[in-house]
């Protein structure tokens, strides 16, 4: 179900490499465990970050919850169609409801997170 070639946090957020950047959503599993999605506060393009710090947040009708860098960067692009279409997330977590795309600072974050078998060992429990 999860792509093998991405990484996957803790904090239930994918990482699809791509050269020196990397793509950053929700897994699918963090969809449903929210539920309907209906506001998401995006970073600004620009921004640098550190593994761990909030990028933003998500709220559903269930909670607000907040999106964590994975890995360390600088914001390069945001998905502001989610401005308009939140429920892109529950619709395609890991297509067209992407969070936002970061330079990596260091790509060697990257050997920190999870393969896709790691990831569905930790929501298996």
């Amino acid at each position: 179900m999860y792509p093998t070639d991405w990484h996957y946090s803790k904090d239930h957020e994918w990482i699809r490499p791509d050269g020196e950047e990397v793509k950053i959503g929700i897994t699918d599993f963090a969809q449903q465990e929210l539920g309907d999605i209906v506001y998401v506060e995006l970073p600004e393009a620009g921004t640098e970050v550190k593994a761990g710090d909030t990028l933003g947040t998500i709220e559903s009708v269930k909670a607000v919850s907040e999106i964590y860098a994975p890995v360390s960067g600088t914001v390069q692009a945001v998905n502001d169609s989610l401005d308009e279409a939140p429920e892109s997330i529950n619709k395609d977590p890991h297509g067209d409801g992407w969070y936002c795309t970061l330079k990596l600072a260091d790509a060697s974050e990257l050997d920190g997170l999870m393969d896709a078998a790691g990831y569905e060992k930790l929501i298996a429990n």
